[in-house]
Parts: C-alpha cells; structure tokens; sequence
C-alpha cells in the first residue's frame, strides 16, 4: 500500500496510511484491522476520523477491507461488506444497462449474516437477483461462478467480482451504437481489469470502491444513504457438543436438534422484521446466534431469548448467562 501511494497520490486520489509497522513482531493491525473495526463498531486505535474524510481498514493478509467515516456531529459509521456489495451491483447494474448488451445480468451473492435491509435493497430497489451460501468465500465464489456477473461479499468485507466466460463472450460481441454504449462498455473492460477475480484483494477492492465514488461523485455519507442497516446482534452461546447442530437452507435453518428451530421460529414472529438463525462453530465446541429486528431492543430481546432457548433446550455447557432471557 506505501508503494501504491507513492505511485498514484495526487489532488484527486490520496492514500494516507496508518499503522503500517510490519517489522515489530505482532504489531501490524493490531487494534486497527477490518476485525478490529467491524467488531468494536468503532475506529482504529488512536485515529481520530475527520468529517468529509474516507477511511478504510484491511485485515492482516489484506482479503477484507471495510469502510467507514464521521458524520458532522462525530457520530461513527461503517461500510461493511454488504454496503459495499450492493455499491459495486448498482454500478455494474447502471454500466449493463447503458452498454445494452443483451441477457447479461448481474446477480449478488450473500451469506446468512447480511443484513436484511441489504437484501431488500438489492431485491427490491436494484430489482437484481440474489442468493444465498454458506458462511466462507468458496462457498460465494461457486455461486457466483454461476451468474453472468456476480458480486459476492461476506459482510466481514471479503469478497470480489466474477465475470463468467458467458458475460466475457457477450461483451466482446456487441457492437455499440452510440458514445454512452462505448464508454460502458470500456468501463466494464477496465472493471474487469482492476478487479482480483481470483480471491478477495482489499487493495484491488479498494481501488474499486474508489473508481466507483469518484465517477459518481459521492461521500461516503452519500453512499451510506443507499438503505439504513437493521440493529443486529450475534451471540455465541458454549454447548456440550457442537456437532449435533445440523443446518439447511444456506445455514438459515436448524434440522438439528429435533424441534430447535421450531422455538427459534416462534421467537422471530414476535418481533417486527425479526430474523434469527442457529449455526455451529467450526472450530469450538459453540453455536453462533444471529438475529436482527427492526429495533435495537427487539433484536436484542430476539437474539438472548434464542441463545436462552439453545442453551436450555441443546446442551449448554457452564453456568447459564444472566442475560440469556
């Protein structure tokens, strides 16, 4: 990133970077990184954000990036992997459209953990076609291979752009007729070129996300404005055995233990847009509870009483959690 700064900074386009000691042992990300960031829903230790300014985090191995900014009041907010998900599908869905290029659709990927407005945004305003996999980036990768153009990201900020041979064929077969189709078409060729089709890049991704504001000439307040997120909240609750916990319908949906989701269902419908899921840890004996509700006591309510209800009713190990309800 220091190398890239040095080769492209200028009045338009600046990189400053920060927390960039990669010599001491330990040091880089810590307290800073897109975990750090994501988790703590603040900004990285010892940044101070200035109103107007992009900021933006990369893990360690630099495959996640997430953005975020200060308000004019100093109030925080984050552009996870779903904002930038749904940026990247209504660009591309706008590029598609003005190049004319016929039956080529761009199609979105998302895991159980996206946030229900993001899906909505995406179903119902950008009238794009979206599905579900498994939590872990091979999983999205394969179901994006299926679609012409698909855009997946883990709502932790990993993920890419995949252009299948298909859409690749069509765009080299069509014959624009006007200047709009040409520069589309050009744009969709210089997308493709920036992006890591291959794995998750923060640093392509984040030249992507920057092409993108810069050619609409949009703040990341401007961005944020696309559809505002569901409180959410995601509890682990400790059981005896993991292993007894089964999933369906892309992790959304228990077959086991018998009669689980049965509970979990009846606690989302108390709830205005309620959603809840049950998954099981891949490396510790813990199931992973999710749950959003259209307010931020609803979604906690929901999410303690089906943690309350896992660990009661599947084997919880310890001493029960006080505020498990």
């Amino acid at each position: 990133v220091l190398k890239l700064a040095e080769a492209i900074n200028s009045p338009y386009f600046n990189i400053e970077v920060r927390n960039s000691d990669t010599q001491t042992l330990g040091k880089l990300n810590v307290d800073c990184g897109a975990d750090h960031v994501k988790s703590n829903q603040r900004p990285p230790v010892g940044v101070t954000l200035t109103p107007g300014n992009r900021y933006c985090s990369f893990d360690g191995d630099a495959d996640r990036i997430l953005y975020y900014y200060a308000d004019e009041q100093g109030t925080f907010h984050l552009l996870d992997g779903d904002k930038i998900s749904t940026l990247v599908a209504t660009y591309l869905r706008d590029l598609v459209s003005t190049a004319g290029v016929e039956d080529l659709q761009v199609g979105v990927v998302q895991t159980a953990y996206a946030n229900g407005n993001s899906t909505s945004y995406i179903k119902d305003t950008l009238k794009l076609p979206t599905v579900f996999a498994k939590t872990g980036v091979k999983h999205l990768h394969h179901e994006a291979e299926k679609m012409n153009i698909g855009v997946y990201f883990e709502a932790n900020g990993h993920g890419t752009v995949l252009f299948n041979p298909s859409a690749v064929a069509k765009l080299r077969a069509v014959e624009p007729a006007t200047p709009a189709q040409i520069d589309a078409i050009e744009r969709l060729w210089a997308l493709r070129d920036l992006i890591n089709e291959s794995v998750g890049d923060a640093i392509s991704d984040m030249l992507l996300v920057e092409t993108i504001l810069i050619c609409k000439g949009w703040t990341l307040a401007q961005w944020d404005e696309a559809y505002t997120d569901l409180p959410s909240r995601l509890l682990k609750v400790v059981v005896n055995d993991r292993t007894i916990f089964k999933t369906t319908n892309a992790e959304q949906t228990l077959t086991s233990p018998p009669h689980l989701q049965d509970v979990v269902d009846s606690l989302v419908t108390k709830f205005p847009r309620g959603r809840s899921f049950v998954r099981p840890s891949g490396t510790e004996d813990a199931v992973r509870v999710y749950a959003e509700a259209a307010t931020r006591r609803d979604c906690d309510q929901l999410a303690y009483s089906v943690a309350g209800a896992v660990f009661d009713k599947a084997g919880g190990r310890g001493e029960r959690p006080s505020e498990f309800l």
